[in-house]
């Protein structure tokens, strides 16, 4: 087994979990034949305006989209409850997950293949999340929110951490993701395989002709402020302005939304961001040790009302005791 901490521990040897296709440096090798894709943002997501807005050096520049789905909410916690948080984690295990991470899972033993789930040596989510989960509750958008998964993710540079776009699962979990990120800022990558057209609104600059060619400063402003906090964003959106008319269609899939995340901020990601666009964590965004908490809610099918209300009672019940071990 793996020890415990950041760095591995005396005598920890440098393993990999990855399968298939994922990989990360350890399995890599030191000239990897092809390193997973990376794709580079051309929209930023401004969380003052919930608006994804063309960068500086894209060809989007002076043009926005709203982007509906995201809750974005700084210094969620405090310095301190960050670090005895990452102290408790690392009391633990971590276990070896694939593309370079490392992970400790809170939660009902799941196979999503075959569509079953049952406890198994699930006992609840951690002590230390008690405080998160009811601190959670004074926002409307996870006013009844109620996890019954914690996944904590350790992504770590020099073993190449990241993970590929991808959906979470939609049987199981319901609409709402929270993640809050630990111990350092990161990006967050957005992507659509949708085959529609998405319509992009030209700011007031673009209309008049004057970011043809360059970005306009409130695109640049944002696309620098969003390793700071909402509100610094939001001073710098004050003059923002979207021209209704003309607009320009551009396919789904040529837009690229980065999410700009601080260190000790929580996300929520719903609605369209949940279900209509993937989400990725690119190997080039992992500067330093980072800890993603991610919290899952039971779909309708497990919800009052669903076939499976029984069984998802059940895990709820377990999940709010506060008493579990990683699993």
């Amino acid at each position: 087994m793996e020890a415990r901490g950041p760095g591995g521990g005396v005598g920890a040897r440098p393993t990999c979990g990855c399968k298939g296709i994922r990989s990360c440096l350890l399995c890599e090798g030191p000239a990897p034949a092809a390193p997973p894709p990376q794709e580079k943002g051309n929209f930023t997501y401004c969380p003052a305006e919930g608006l994804a807005v063309g960068n500086e050096c894209s060809e989007f520049a002076g043009w926005a989209f709203p982007f509906p789905g995201v809750f974005l909410l700084d210094d969620f916690i405090s310095q301190d409850e960050e670090s005895k948080m990452v102290q408790l984690m690392d009391q633990d295990d971590w276990k070896l997950s694939q593309s370079g991470r490392r992970k400790q899972d809170y939660g009902p033993k799941v196979n999503f293949k075959k569509k079953k789930l049952k406890a198994g040596a699930f006992t609840g989510l951690p002590n230390f999340s008690q405080e998160i989960v009811q601190r959670m509750k004074a926002h409307c958008v996870l006013e009844d929110f109620f996890p019954v998964e914690q996944c904590n993710l350790d992504y770590l540079p020099e073993r190449g951490s990241a993970i590929d776009p991808h959906f979470d699962d939609w049987w199981l979990w319901g609409e709402r993701l929270v993640s809050l990120n630990l111990l350092s800022k990161t990006v967050l990558s957005l992507t659509c395989d949708s085959e529609d057209r998405l319509q992009l609104f030209a700011t007031h600059k673009q209309a008049m002709g004057e970011a043809n060619h360059s970005a306009s400063p409130q695109a640049s402003q944002c696309q620098k402020s969003n390793y700071l906090t909402s509100a610094s964003v939001g001073e710098h959106l004050d003059s923002w302005d979207i021209n209704l008319s003309p607009p320009r269609l551009i396919p789904y899939k040529e837009a690229i939304v980065d999410i700009y995340l601080p260190r000790r901020c929580l996300i929520v990601l719903y609605g369209d961001a949940r279900y209509k666009w993937k989400h990725a964590i690119y190997r080039k965004n992992i500067e330093h040790r980072r800890i993603c908490v991610t919290f899952r809610e039971l779909s309708a099918e497990f919800s009052l009302g669903g076939k499976q209300e029984r069984l998802g009672k059940e895990l709820l019940g377990t999940a709010m005791t506060f008493q579990g071990k990683p699993v």
